[in-house]
């Protein structure tokens, strides 16, 4: 593979965080930290973040790194083989994401080419709603989409480390970024938005139990990423002497 390991700290910080950070962000994290109590819900999360999810970031970085081998070769490469399961399981639980991730950037990339036609701008939220209705519902549609999207995917790894995957990370992650500003910005503007805010980060400690809990340490893994080989695959192409704690 071209550029065999990141060119840079911050191609490796933006590359790791786009694997982390993405739709669940936008609409699925609000929306569970809103019914789960809030900042309640919120405060668990940073907890669980900070105290369980930060040491098995570092730990994935530290296998990856000292290794420097695929996630079904890493444990035996550090002379755990009998910890090659875990590896395993990994590359199962990427799969399985990668088939539902790229279900839905297919629908992106169908809505990015709406947008541009200025279709959507027209429509209320009963016809956007039907819209996706028929998107959704369309193997047409749903299967176009996820050939693009997984085609361009193939298309950016296949390039290598430095090339595809760290080069377009640098574009779309601040992309990204400029992308969440807009929607705050936007969604403050909204009637009744303050409402909307009251209701994610006021906290009612009334309403957490034992599923916000697991809600919140699973909340707390699926925002780093943790646990599908993902973190410790990206730290396997770290050069020798990156500084993970500061990464």
């Amino acid at each position: 593979m071209k550029g065999n390991a990141w060119a840079s700290k911050v191609g490796f910080i933006l590359a790791a965080a786009g694997s982390a950070i993405g739709l669940g962000a936008i609409w699925k994290f609000p929306y569970t930290t809103g019914t789960n109590g809030g900042g309640a819900f919120l405060l668990l999360f940073l907890v669980f973040t900070l105290l369980l999810g930060l040491p098995v970031l570092i730990a994935e970085f530290l296998i990856g790194r000292t290794s420097g081998k695929t996630a079904l070769q890493a444990f035996s490469a550090l002379g755990h083989k009998k910890f090659t399961f875990i590896g395993v399981l990994g590359v199962i639980a990427c799969f399985l994401l990668l088939s539902f991730y790229s279900v839905i950037g297919g629908w992106v990339l169908i809505y990015i080419i709406l947008g541009f036609t200025g279709r959507l701008t027209t429509m209320d939220s009963g016809a956007l709603g039907e819209l996706f209705g028929t998107i959704s519902a369309s193997p047409l549609y749903v299967i176009s989409g996820q050939l693009i999207f997984l085609a361009l995917t193939c298309w950016i790894v296949l390039r290598g480390v430095q090339s595809g995957i760290e080069k377009m990370s640098k574009i779309m992650m601040p992309l990204l970024f400029v992308c969440f500003i807009i929607l705050v910005l936007r969604s403050l503007t909204l009637d009744g938005a303050m409402e909307g805010v009251k209701f994610f980060v006021q906290p009612d400690f009334s309403v957490l139990n034992r599923t916000s809990v697991l809600s919140a340490l699973g909340q707390a893994f699926f925002s780093l990423s943790l646990g599908v080989s993902a973190m410790l695959t990206y730290a396997s192409y770290m050069k020798e002497r990156g500084e993970i704690n500061r990464s």
